[in-house]
């Protein structure tokens, strides 16, 4: 800030005014031993306010949290948190419960990445043979699976499989 200010981009009383207190405080991409004690403290926050039972993040969920890069710091994990509790429906908060975006941004190579890739590689292959044993029955698929059928749509949603399969 003091750069623009000595460029003449920025007022320099406006400067003074707000730069009582200054301290610099690194994003959450350069602390990301601390991603799991915040994804933590966000899981027992929404639980309680969304009144729902969450345990935490599965392991599998937090590699995909430590691997992203978090443009949005701190309040984007805590959104992320949030709308998982919102809209998953386990115990615990698993990597489809996440946005997109944080999904999207796996890295190349490496053991984590092979397994996350591999777990979704069965999950879409449980699901298709479920669907096609149900004859398309969502909801008979669903309880082929042990899951709710809210939880099987949201899951072929996320996986892209509904357009795959005829709805009719």
């Amino acid at each position: 800030m003091a750069a623009e200010v000595a460029a003449g981009r920025y007022r320099q009383d406006l400067y003074y005014r707000l730069n009582v207190v200054s301290f610099i405080m690194p994003s959450l991409r350069d602390r990301k031993p601390d991603i799991p004690l915040l994804a933590q403290h966000f899981v027992d926050r929404f639980s309680r306010k969304c009144k729902r039972a969450v345990k935490g993040v599965s392991p599998e969920t937090l590699a995909c949290m430590t691997n992203y890069s978090w443009p949005g710091n701190i309040r984007e994990l805590e959104n992320a948190i949030e709308r998982a509790i919102v809209l998953g429906s386990g115990d615990w908060i698993l990597p489809e419960d996440l946005p997109e975006t944080v999904l999207e941004t796996q890295t190349s190579g490496g053991a984590p990445t092979r397994y996350h890739d591999a777990v979704l590689a069965m999950k879409k292959e449980l699901i298709t043979k479920a669907v096609e044993q149900a004859s398309g029955n969502y909801t008979e698929a669903a309880k082929l699976l042990g899951l709710h059928p809210n939880y099987l749509h949201r899951l072929m949603r996320n996986l892209d499989l509904k357009a795959g399969f005829n709805t009719d």
